[in-house]
């Protein structure tokens, strides 16, 4: 039995079974970061089902306040789109913007048009900065929140002080135009009444409340929050409560792109991976640099970094790579003794012609041919071109 028909052929191609084994890391990975999004995502909702929606029973619903406005004869009915919205608008009708936030800007100025002048009571849950500007001008947020969360009157408004201290804290006004400012935290309001001066005689006016703690279900009977809503809310005979839908399409001209509809806060985590990424690329990259030779700690023999190498031929059943080292060397060893310069080694035309003695088509299959097709052609190959450097060398 000769030593070749020992030696195994290996496909250098992966298996199915080494892709899974390098990539189930990963997989996992990805499995476990999607459950984890599926099982966030259902808690939140769960959490958040109907908030702010007076027909919620939930803890964040506004069931509760519904109830009692309809046990002093007040009428509630909530819509989804800002058209049914403007169309309720009028002198004996509140209407509660529970989501202001959510309307693009050609929404929240049509908005504005209807609520001017009718009369009635707007109610503008946590407006941010951009959306007050638009829906009240005049009226700006401030960027830092209120530390508190329950606040005392410190105004003349009568609702606030028969209502007294009451959970307002979050998002804080200013304002310089004419407006009872009340719940004050570092003497910005986290409540504004504005009176609506458009027109003569009427006694319409805006609401803007910087936190929707009064309204929810769970946090009702606390202070005087109860008393609070059911004056802000109570005022006129019908309560329209508008919480905007994804039935309520905005304008084609005013749609928002996908980075539009993504919360700031996923926007700034975003840089922030990358921010992460590029700094741990930059203290990656400190390794970098040109080849330091080093002395190894021991002696390694040759033979054995030899065989180290025919081993990981053999394993990827690289041929012809082994064929193109052994052909490459012999022609670099050949290249100094039949007085050719090293750069020139592997260019037939000028090593084979007038230096190497035989049968020119001969040498340069040996020399410049075709891989071979077997282990058995390799080790052909390789005696070949050690018996041809043996003869060159011969005096």
């Amino acid at each position: 039995m000769t030593t070749e028909a020992t030696i195994p052929t290996t496909s250098a191609s992966p298996t199915a079974r080494q892709i899974w084994t390098r990539g189930r890391g990963v997989a996992l990975a990805l499995v476990l970061l999607l459950a984890g999004a599926v099982a966030i995502a259902v808690v939140r909702s769960g959490d958040h089902n109907g908030a702010l929606d007076p027909r919620s029973a939930d803890p964040s619903g506004s069931r509760a306040v519904a109830e009692l406005l309809a046990d002093r004869g007040v009428s509630t009915r909530v819509v989804g789109t800002l058209d049914d919205a403007r169309a309720a608008t009028g002198p004996d009708t509140t209407l509660l913007v529970a989501a202001p936030d959510l309307l693009t800007e050609r929404q929240q100025t049509r908005l504005r048009s209807a609520v001017t002048g009718s009369g009635g009571r707007t109610v503008l849950v946590a407006p941010g900065g951009p959306t007050v500007e638009r829906l009240l001008p005049g009226v700006t947020a401030d960027p830092a929140l209120s530390f508190d969360s329950t606040l005392a009157p410190a105004c003349d408004l009568p609702a606030a002080r028969r209502a007294g201290t009451a959970d307002t804290g979050g998002l804080r006004y200013s304002t310089h135009i004419e407006a009872d400012a009340c719940y004050p935290s570092r003497r910005l309001a986290t409540l504004l009444r504005v009176p609506d001066a458009s027109a003569e005689g009427t006694r319409g006016d805006t609401v803007v409340l910087g936190a929707r703690d009064i309204l929810v279900n769970d946090r009702l009977d606390d202070h005087g929050n109860a008393s609070l809503a059911l004056q802000l809310l109570g005022s006129r005979d019908h309560l329209v409560w508008y919480l905007p839908s994804l039935s309520d399409v905005p304008d084609p001209d005013d749609e928002r792109s996908f980075f539009d509809l993504l919360p700031s806060g996923w926007l700034w985590g975003t840089l922030q991976l990358f921010i992460a990424a590029a700094l741990a690329a930059l203290w990656r990259a400190r390794r970098l640099g040109p080849l330091v030779p080093e002395r190894l700690p021991v002696a390694i023999r040759a033979s054995e970094t030899v065989e180290g190498r025919a081993r990981l031929y053999r394993k990827a059943n690289a041929r012809d790579r082994a064929a193109a080292a052994l052909r490459s060397a012999t022609r670099t060893r050949l290249a100094p003794l039949v007085g050719v310069p090293v750069s020139q080694a592997h260019t037939p035309e000028s090593l084979l012609p007038a230096h190497l003695h035989g049968d020119g088509q001969s040498l340069h299959t040996l020399l410049f041919g075709p891989p071979p097709g077997d282990d058995a052609a390799l080790i052909a190959l390789a005696d070949q071109l050690d018996a041809l450097e043996s003869e060159v060398r011969r005096p």
